[in-house]
């Protein structure tokens, strides 16, 4: 495995992902962004590939904890929402925390920390694994984002190829 590719690699297009995220966090509409009488939310869908992202690029549940203003409702089984709809410029700064967290990774990414294994709940695999898979829950909800604001707005961001 070559560091340097991997690293590339996995920046370009985990970037990617989060870029498409904040393509479609600026461009929903306020009146969607805060309605709660939606099932999914859109606010709640964003925090919550936001939510996971940060735990993924993390070193395991153990001790994780999100920055302020967050908390750990993500992990109450029974579905608890958080106390509020959290706003456009707070899950803007939280992708940042992430884009930070990711780059922070990479920089000490070798084909040793590629390996390390890791687990969080029912995901379990090489630190490698858990990065492909976080970039594929990224992409995933940042589709559904794009749907809805499809269906309401009838436009979406554009597809990244990989990130700016």
């Amino acid at each position: 495995m070559n560091d340097t590719n991997t690293r590339t690699a996995i920046a370009g297009q985990l970037g990617g992902a989060m870029d498409m995220l904040e393509n479609a966090i600026r461009a929903c509409p306020d009146a969607l962004w805060g309605d709660t009488t939606r099932n999914p939310q859109f606010w709640y869908l964003a925090y919550h590939v936001m939510f996971f992202n940060d735990l993924y690029l993390s070193s395991g549940e153990k001790g994780f904890v999100p920055p302020k203003p967050y908390t750990l409702s993500e992990f109450d089984p029974s579905g608890l929402m958080p106390d509020r709809v959290y706003a456009k410029d707070e899950m803007l700064s939280y992708l940042d925390h992430g884009r930070r967290k990711l780059k922070a990774l990479l920089a000490e990414f070798t084909e040793e920390r590629a390996g390390e294994r890791l687990e969080f709940g029912s995901i379990q695999g090489t630190r490698l694994e858990v990065l492909l898979y976080t970039m594929r829950h990224v992409q995933h909800h940042a589709a559904q984002l794009n749907l809805l604001l499809r269906q309401v707005t009838q436009s979406a961001p554009r597809y990244v190829i990989r990130a700016k």
